[in-house]
């Protein structure tokens, strides 16, 4: 088995290869033969979610390599009983040599593994400059900088002679104490001021419950909070955040206290933003996350077959127009989606909550869509939905994603060993219909609601049950020799569709459009306040705030609608009507 090439070769769809499944049977036989610590019949499940962390019983491994696949960077079996044994990697064409095994001392230490997890590293232990956190420090940019920090907490110990305890492990420890017995912060801090004078040498220790949130906090990723007006006409962002009453109505964006309470003001209602610089940054600090999101600059696909979104025009046309963005492949393509839940029970009153959702398109199809990559970019509060004032919530967004554009961040690519410039896109964004007319602007309801046909619309209404019906507005769009364009019996009777498809405006001529109509007309002070003409001429409600980017006008997609979504719905109709 010295060909470990089939750990992860995968089918263009993301599927394991045929012989995938013979050679797990292969490791898991190999395994047992070599492996002298074998506990109990069980050994050490190497998938993706255990990480080598769990015994699991021979057929229990099975099914979940054969399921979850191998951890990444694991062709050296040193877990399992085999010797190390470095093989560089050829880093792509740069043709830079990384050598990366598991080590053992990450998996004996599982507040290392913490770290990796939490930067989405993953068990990759990097050897020579890499591996080493001194000299990675001195290579990379501050961003970075703070994980190696943790990397050297991790296995710094908590006093000289200390072989139980780390400085990071104790402060993790701690924390989890104070949650689990639901101490207050005043006996947090008495119990560390107590620990510290019990011990020779207390400099690695925190000293109260503030160092130990600041010191723990590049671990987690953190979150603002805007206060919003509760009829979401208004964030409290920018140049607005030090104002305490709405510009639309007057009304205090505090909610009303006992003058006697001694507590600070309370917003109405609060947004909670997850900015997305750091976790684009932070997945240039693994060189197997940092290789993979060059991906879908070096693939190739099989007979023009379109696996993965760069296959498609809409890419390649953003790559011809904006050559200095292509120049460098590393820069990040974003996909937006976004749709309403209700967090609670379905049977209980209406609730609708609004999760942003960011995915990044450079990874190879079988990562891109998977949940570590799937950013969660902002939390819309309830209880009704957002409606066309979707648009003030994403100001913060929109303003880092114009920054991201323009400027870029200085990001460290560990792979290559370098700091680069990293920029950022959205392509498109993904939806429902409703979500869709939110997203864009142009209303999903009424008889201009098909934002294909625009004012062209076919559209009528149904005499009896006054439902806007479309079955008639699309023949135009078939081929001119179509069948379907002469039934005049299957159709509207009598009528034969005779008219060539619409053309398709470009970006330049939509933004245009858009503005004719919406220019003077502020829809944040009002949800009733239509446009002039709204109906009859257009549909619009707004000016999207995506129109802001400078490169939205030059996307030949601006807007998916969810398949998901259609599937389910079209189904459901057809299969209701046949089986009445």
């Amino acid at each position: 088995m010295d060909d470990r090439s089939w750990m992860y070769r995968r089918l263009m769809d993301g599927r394991f290869r045929p012989e995938y499944i013979t050679s797990v049977r292969r490791f898991i036989n190999f395994v047992f033969s070599i492996d002298k610590n074998i506990s109990r019949g069980k050994i050490r499940c190497p998938c993706v979610r255990c990480k080598n962390q769990k015994f699991l019983k021979e057929d229990d491994v099975c099914k979940h390599l054969l399921t979850k696949g191998f951890l990444p960077c694991y062709e050296n079996w040193t877990v399992h009983g085999e010797p190390y044994v470095a093989q560089p990697i050829l880093a792509g064409p740069s043709s830079i040599e990384i050598s990366h095994v598991v080590n053992d001392v990450c998996l004996e230490n599982p507040y290392r593994n913490l770290v990796m997890d939490a930067m989405v590293v993953g068990d990759a232990y990097y050897n020579d400059n890499v591996s080493s956190p001194e000299v990675a420090e001195e290579l990379s940019n501050p961003e970075a900088t703070k994980f190696f920090q943790l990397l050297k907490a991790a296995e710094e110990p908590l006093w000289d002679g200390c072989t139980k305890q780390s400085k990071l492990s104790t402060c993790v420890q701690l924390f989890n104490m104070k949650s689990t017995l639901n101490l207050t912060q005043t006996a947090f801090n008495k119990f560390i001021d107590f620990t510290k004078s019990c011990m020779p040498n207390d400099k690695n220790l925190v000293s109260n419950f503030y160092d130990a949130k600041k010191f723990m906090r590049p671990l987690g990723l953190g979150y603002e909070k805007y206060d919003v007006f509760p009829n979401y006409c208004m964030l409290y962002y920018g140049v607005d955040a030090m104002k305490i009453n709405c510009d639309f109505y007057g009304s205090s964006r505090y909610k009303p206290k006992n003058p006697t309470s001694k507590g600070s003001n309370k917003a109405e209602k609060q947004l909670r933003y997850f900015p997305l610089t750091p976790r684009l940054q932070r997945l240039f600090m693994s060189p197997y996350h940092a290789k993979d999101m060059t991906w879908h600059h070096f693939h190739t696909s099989d007979n023009g077959v379109m696996v993965h979104p760069s296959d498609g025009e809409a890419w390649k046309e953003f790559n011809r127009v904006h050559l200095s963005f292509a120049s460098d492949p590393r820069n990040v393509r974003l996909g937006l989606c976004t749709d309403g839940f209700c967090p609670f029970d379905m049977s209980s009153n209406t609730y609708s909550c609004w999760p942003v959702i960011v995915t990044v398109y450079n990874l190879p199809p079988w990562k891109c869509m998977t949940r570590p990559f799937m950013f969660l970019t902002m939390m819309i509060p309830g209880p009704k939905n957002p409606g066309k004032k979707l648009d003030v919530f994403l100001r913060p967004f929109i303003d880092e994603l114009k920054n991201l554009w323009s400027i870029g961040v200085e990001t460290y690519d560990v792979y290559r060993k370098e700091n680069f410039q990293l920029r950022e896109a959205i392509m498109w964004t993904i939806s429902d219909f409703p979500a869709y007319g939110m997203l864009s602007g142009w209303s999903t309801h009424e008889n201009l609601s098909c934002p294909y046909c625009i004012e062209h619309s076919k559209a009528f209404r149904l005499k009896n049950g006054g439902k806007t019906i479309f079955f008639y507005c699309h023949r135009r769009f078939l081929p001119m020799n179509h069948p379907y364009r002469c039934q005049s019996d299957k159709f509207l009777k009598g009528v034969i569709e005779r008219l060539p498809p619409l053309p398709c405006p470009s970006g330049l001529e939509m933004l245009n459009e858009v503005s004719k109509y919406t220019e003077g007309h502020n829809g944040s002070s009002s949800c009733n306040d239509k446009i002039p003409g709204f109906g009859v001429k257009h549909n619009w409600v707004k000016k999207s705030t995506f129109w802001e980017l400078p490169y939205w006008h030059t996307n030949l997609i601006r807007h998916n609608l969810d398949v998901m979504h259609i599937e389910k719905n079209v189904f459901d109709n057809i299969f209701y009507t046949v089986m009445d």
